[in-house]
């Protein structure tokens, strides 16, 4: 039976889980910008991403199998965990948020995608009675406030009811990824949970597009970013090996190591690597007010670490096997 793995991470264990969430968080961050890229080439954005996911897991695959060991039962008795992950944590979230995008404006969408945090506080406190100390909470607002620096939202974005519902689909999306990549299943990899989360995802999102949800349309049209240009394959291929393999694999060691709610913290770092690889690669210069937020991102994250609950008992730190 699949079980979640306790939310209070070791001291041996944090070093490295803050790590693995800082390399995640940038690998998820670069993808913006890439995608703008060749979205500006010509590329839909339904196209991009499904490259983008198929690609990461078959750079995934040959490590999944080695790990696998021919046991294809440990599939099928974890099915439903590699199948939420999949159409929640990987196509629902991803398709939600292209929706709400195209409803609204990015910066509200990215937002409401991002209380995904309290989210799983609700859920650990709810689900499993895991309640919230006052350090996690004053965490959590210091986090958020911080996002709405780094995000400088403009007063009177434009918003939908639409959007907004799309978007509060991808912040559920995004809460699923923290906490099913929290679980270990019945000793399930977390390699092999990221390649058949990418799978299914990957898939579901291809399905979406062939049915008429998104237009699909790729060119091999040379990439501009600020100052080079690129052939379109450079940047696809980064998406998949770094964006997507990279990102989802130490974002689940990340997790397992930190537990779900410092995890879905420590990923709001995420949102300022999107600002800084923008300003590198598209030549968006983040404001003051920006790099503000992102130091109050960061002091919230330690925050929410010093409300994390104590672990008497010592557990092996994490190791590339066991990601």
């Amino acid at each position: 039976m699949a079980t979640l793995t306790h939310d209070a991470p070791v001291r041996s264990r944090l070093r490295t889980g803050l790590i693995f969430a800082a390399l995640s968080a940038s690998s998820f961050g670069l993808s913006g910008a890439l995608a703008r890229g060749l979205i500006d080439a010509g590329w839909s954005p339904a196209a991009v991403v499904i490259v983008r996911v198929l690609l990461g897991a078959a750079v995934l695959l040959p490590f999944a199998l080695r790990q696998l060991r021919g046991d294809w039962d440990l599939l099928r008795r974890n099915a439903s965990l590699l199948a939420g992950y999949g159409l929640l944590a990987v196509a629902g979230a991803q398709l939600a948020y292209f929706n709400a995008v195209a409803h609204m404006d990015v910066g509200v969408a990215l937002l409401i995608e991002y209380t995904a945090p309290i989210a799983v506080i609700g859920w650990l406190w709810l689900r499993h009675r895991q309640r919230p100390g006052r350090a996690t909470v004053l965490g959590a607002l210091i986090g958020i406030a911080g996002l709405l620096l780094v995000l400088d939202l403009r007063s009177g974005a434009a918003t939908s009811w639409i959007g907004v519902a799309w978007a509060l689909g991808a912040m559920v999306g995004a809460a699923a990824y923290f906490i099913l990549s929290g679980r270990t299943g019945d000793g399930i990899p977390g390699t092999v949970l990221a390649t058949s989360g990418l799978i299914v995802g990957g898939l579901s999102i291809l399905l979406a597009g062939l049915v008429g949800i998104f237009p699909l349309h790729a060119t091999t049209n040379a990439v501009a970013f600020e100052g080079f240009t690129t052939w379109w394959w450079i940047p696809l291929l980064t998406l998949g090996v770094i964006t997507a393999a990279l990102a989802y694999v130490t974002g689940i060691a990340a997790t397992r190591a930190l537990g779900s709610r410092l995890a879905s913290f420590a990923a709001l770092t995420e949102v300022l690597a999107a600002i800084l690889f923008a300003w590198a690669l598209l030549g968006q210069t983040p404001h003051p007010i920006q790099l503000l937020g992102g130091v109050l991102i960061l002091t919230g994250v330690a925050v929410v670490r010093l409300g994390e609950p104590a672990e008497s008992a010592v557990q092996a730190p994490a190791t590339p096997e066991g990601i």
